[in-house]
């Protein structure tokens, strides 16, 4: 039997992985595991001052397609939820909210950074980074 989906998002909101641990809870999960993809202060060297992503009008279906998969073979899994933001946002924001609640942590930890991986890999979204020096550059977007 597979894990429920209780969230699969992309939207604008600010994202609280809080509220992500919270809708995964279940009696039957030792484990909750988290991630937060957060935007930093810099890259490849340089200061960043904050970015902006675009997606796909497809990523909202993609990110639902990649948690019901992960959900439905996950061994152990109680429950999913994840969202990626999507418009401006500064340093600290969170850009990528996963929780995973699982019987033990093991599948709870293989099965967020597995999440993450594909979500990163399939997503249609482009990031433009804008540097503190006033140049930019977009990223995933060949």
């Amino acid at each position: 039997m597979g894990a429920e989906v209780l969230r699969a998002a992309v939207g604008e909101e600010p994202l609280d992985v809080a509220e992500h641990a919270a809708l995964v809870e279940h009696a039957g999960a030792g484990a909750v595991v988290t991630f937060a993809g957060v935007v930093r202060d810099h890259d490849g060297g340089r200061p960043v001052a904050g970015l902006n992503y675009s997606a796909h009008p497809t990523a909202a279906a993609i990110v639902a397609e990649v948690a019901a998969d992960l959900a439905a073979r996950a061994e152990g899994v109680r429950a999913v939820a994840v969202s990626h933001r999507i418009g401006p946002l500064g340093i600290g924001d969170v850009a990528l909210a996963c929780a995973v609640a699982a019987d033990h942590r093991r599948e709870a930890f293989t099965t967020c950074a597995e999440l993450v991986d594909e979500i990163k890999r399939r997503l249609p979204v482009w990031k433009h980074q804008a540097f503190a020096d006033g140049t930019d550059e977009w990223v995933n977007s060949a």
